[in-house]
């Protein structure tokens, strides 16, 4: 039991890897707070967890909103006492599209969800963090945010914004107790493509060249495994920094 009694907070668990992340952490110990804008899915989610003897709420949140940030956290403290780990891992793709074709209410939506939301959760955890010396925050970035080919340039700049704000924050607070990193996935077989809504030609041709250089996709369970170090005590000199979970993909 790797977290035992810990509270956790894990945005976008109602599927993918987020729902994998919440059901391993449940089978940890850790009491799980189901965060989706799909209320039903994150349900189910919760209903797995606690079918397998685990405790968990589902709790309705569209991250992009500041209030259902806020009523997301303040649930979990009202419901458990406090929080331990937060992950954010709810995220959206863009369509390939480069600079050029980029529409600014998609940048702001992709924005929005993928790295204004990262910020807003943590701002609104450190306060809890910082009174008990102590707590986790993850990061789900992307390979896109370490490399310029993985996907648009709307995705790109978030998820690279993403790893910058992970850096920055797990060094400020590193003497308070407090850590924060970014995972990394490469491939990973999700429904995150059901969030796209018409490919750019251009963009999936000049991308085209770096996705046939992935040895493969992986699964959730892979990413999750990577999330439950992260989260434990295992990972406890591990602060500020990504770890890449890509079978070796940006190492080309």
């Amino acid at each position: 039991m790797k977290l035992e009694n810990k509270v956790s907070v894990v945005t976008g668990a109602a599927s993918g890897m987020g729902k994998v992340i919440a059901i391993l952490y449940a089978k940890e110990g850790a009491k799980v707070v189901v965060s989706d804008i799909n209320i039903e899915a994150a349900k189910a989610t919760v209903e797995e967890i606690k079918a397998i003897g685990g405790d968990a709420i589902a709790v309705m949140t569209n991250v992009a909103k500041e209030e259902d940030i806020q009523n997301l956290i303040n649930t979990a403290v009202n419901t458990y006492g406090t929080v331990d780990i937060l992950v954010n891992n709810a995220g959206i793709m863009d369509n390939f599209e480069p600079a050029g074709e980029i529409i600014d209410e998609n940048w702001e939506r992709i924005f929005a969800v993928n790295t204004t939301s990262v910020m807003r959760a943590t701002r609104k955890i450190l306060p809890i963090f910082l009174d008990k010396k102590d707590g986790v925050i993850i990061n789900v970035a992307s390979a896109g945010g370490l490399q310029g080919a993985r996907a648009g340039a709307a995705y790109t700049a978030s998820k690279h914004a993403v790893v910058g704000f992970t850096k920055n924050t797990g060094f400020m607070y590193a003497q308070s107790g407090i850590r924060c990193n970014a995972i990394a996935p490469g491939g990973v077989e999700t429904n995150i493509s059901a969030s796209m809504t018409g490919r750019s030609d251009f963009g999936m041709g000049r991308i085209m060249p770096g996705l046939a250089l992935n040895p493969r996709n992986g699964k959730p369970e892979e990413i999750a495994k990577i999330a439950l170090f992260l989260a434990s005590e295992d990972a406890s000199f591990v602060n500020g920094t990504v770890i890449t979970g890509d079978a070796g993909w940006t190492a080309y």
